[in-house]
């Protein structure tokens, strides 16, 4: 199980260990973002230091409507206790957790500052 917190901006984030290739390891707070459908955004400039290697590029559509073009990468995860290989979306926000990592999971919040928030894996998805 995965535990984290809604904070006072009204944000669902969790604590993660990211790893890059060379063994660099940082940990982070994600916001979850179920409006997000692909696994893990980083900043670049912590892409760049992870020294993740680069995947492909990719694209998504914002809720403005715009399309944005972005980097993808690879990184190792430390989550519910396995290390766990994703793609990164290199993008100039705060660290989001997507709907891709969540895949199998059942995430309960609390919605009120303070509050708890789990992920847990379910048995038979």
């Amino acid at each position: 199980m995965i535990s984290g917190v809604v904070t006072a901006e009204r944000e669902a984030v969790v604590h993660l260990k990211v790893q890059g290739l060379s063994g660099q390891e940082k940990e982070i707070q994600a916001v979850i973002d179920t409006g997000f459908t692909g696994w893990l955004t980083l900043p670049p400039p912590l892409v760049a230091a992870l020294g993740l290697p680069w995947l492909t590029k990719g694209q998504a559509l914002l809720a403005n409507g715009q399309t944005e073009t972005f980097d993808v990468y690879v990184a190792t995860l430390l989550w519910d206790e396995q290390s766990l290989r994703v793609m990164v979306d290199a993008v100039d926000t705060d660290p989001l957790i997507g709907m891709s990592l969540l895949f199998g999971y059942a995430l309960h919040i609390a919605n009120i500052d303070g509050g708890s928030v789990t992920i847990q894996r379910i048995a038979n998805p």
